[in-house]
């Protein structure tokens, strides 16, 4: 007799090579706690439902409590039959407690099993994942109190622009990470409903108290259609999305950080930890954990599109294509955790270089502040980015910086230039003009650190 869950109905062999192709226990093995911890709730709820004495039930949860230790002791053996997690526990739990285990299945599917397993294990990945994020954002935040009085050029088309601060640099890569967190938060509460009790497509026929079964597991409730339920992987896909963006963010500033670093620009020096040296040039130091933070990042974005194609032409509900979910799922999540952790390892031992960052705040970058200046003066603002403009066409003509114009060359660009323009060519002066919610000067970049720390829940920066 097979001792397969399915196999009933079977009399022929299975080819070897499909065994392989079929088996999932290779890496859905991982899902091996929240199997158990799901496969516990669900002998408590069977017990409910008078289908399991209370002694059987207890026989049960503790069988699979011994099952839990050999996993997390690494003494679990799997056996060549075992084809997903789910069979090498119940066959584990049949060995230990004997025929009652046999029980455990009774009106629950691989389907709405498997759904709930992955719910609740991506459910604690979440959890670690967020905390690395929010580490990330603390040690930004930090830095940016810190060292709120370097300035540096902020860039548009990687030109140079305006002078902004260096903290003002790092909270705009916080400011997303903090979106990151909340749309994860946000895909939490659609991950947060139990599946189990769906059966294979159909739902229970033995009267399940689903919403018991729920608060036991600690979902916030349980999915409404047993036909989408055991289908429905719209969560996984969700966090794949979630994953490469919050890549994508992590991959931004790993550019920053690879320019900044390089010695043109030399606005920082990465730490010996997060860097390598070449096999044939001795001076070289590369950035390497940016460049992996750069790659890894169409790594998870490919999973994503995996998974979406995998899905787009399935028809209703269950079908095996869904075991190609978890390897991208997994994928992700492991490469996220570590992305993290090294992006927040590299930020917080990089050393800004104060000098380069100041001598690369050249006069042109003022040039903005020349118009506003004409601004101020009753002019429109068309007419003053024209002469503006202008200015700096006869500075480069002259070879000379746009603040060695003298007052009577400006003046003869336009009569309302006086001699207080000189206050123009003061970097500080420039990033505090910009006194508003968002902009560059010190009382706005320590509101934004105050509204961080808040979020946070660190409002003293303690």
């Amino acid at each position: 007799m097979t001792s397969k869950l399915w196999g009933g109905r079977f009399t022929g062999a299975t080819d070897p090579l499909m065994e392989q192709f079929n088996a999932s226990i290779g890496f859905d093995q991982r899902l091996w706690q929240a199997d158990i911890q799901g496969s516990q709730a669900y002998g408590r709820a069977l017990a409910r439902a008078g289908l399991l004495t209370p002694a059987e039930a207890e026989q049960i949860v503790e069988g699979l409590a011994q099952v839990a230790q050999e996993w997390a002791a690494g003494s679990f053996v799997v056996q060549p039959g075992d084809e997903d997690i789910h069979t090498a526990n119940e066959r584990r739990l049949t060995e230990l407690i004997g025929p009652v285990a046999g029980k455990l299945h009774t009106g629950r599917s691989r389907n709405d099993q498997i759904a709930t397993d992955v719910r609740l294990w991506l459910r604690a990945q979440a959890g670690y994942l967020r905390g690395h994020l929010r580490q990330l954002i603390s040690v930004a935040v930090g830095r940016a109190a810190d060292e709120i009085d370097l300035l540096m050029p902020g860039y548009t088309h990687l030109q140079p622009a305006q002078p902004v601060r260096w903290s003002h640099w790092l909270l705009s890569h916080a400011w997303a990470w903090q979106r990151d967190t909340a749309r994860l938060d946000d895909l939490l509460a659609r991950l947060n409903v139990l599946p189990l009790g769906s059966g294979a497509l159909a739902g229970n026929p033995f009267a399940l108290d689903r919403a018991a079964l729920a608060a036991d597991l600690g979902f916030a409730g349980v999915t409404p259609n047993s036909l989408d339920a055991v289908s429905d992987r719209d969560f996984i896909a969700e966090f794949l999305f979630w994953a490469t963006l919050c890549m994508v963010h992590l991959s931004r500033l790993a550019e920053d950080l690879i320019l900044f670093s390089s010695r043109e620009f030399g606005f920082v020096t990465l730490a010996d930890a997060y860097s390598t040296g070449s096999s044939l040039m001795p001076q070289k130091k590369n950035p390497d954990a940016l460049e992996l933070l750069r790659g890894k990042t169409g790594r998870v974005l490919g999973g994503l599109a995996g998974l979406l194609v995998t899905l787009k032409g399935l028809p209703s509900t269950y079908n095996k294509d869904l075991q190609e979910d978890k390897e991208p799922l997994f994928d992700a999540v492991e490469t996220l955790s570590g992305a993290l952790q090294i992006a927040c390892g590299v930020l917080s031992t990089l050393t800004p270089n104060p000098a380069r960052l100041r001598a690369a705040l050249a006069p042109e970058m003022l040039a903005t502040d020349l118009a506003d200046y004409l601004v101020r003066k009753g002019v429109p603002f068309r007419e003053t980015h024209h002469v503006a403009g202008a200015a700096v066409q006869l500075a480069e003509q002259r070879g000379v910086e746009l603040s060695a114009l003298t007052l009577d060359d400006l003046a003869g660009l336009h009569p309302a230039f006086e001699a207080d323009v000189a206050e123009v060519w003061n970097m500080e002066q420039s990033v505090e003009r910009r006194d508003v919610a968002g902009g560059t000067s010190r009382r706005a970049v320590l509101a934004q650190i105050a509204q961080l720390r808040g979020w946070l829940g660190d409002p003293a920066g303690q």
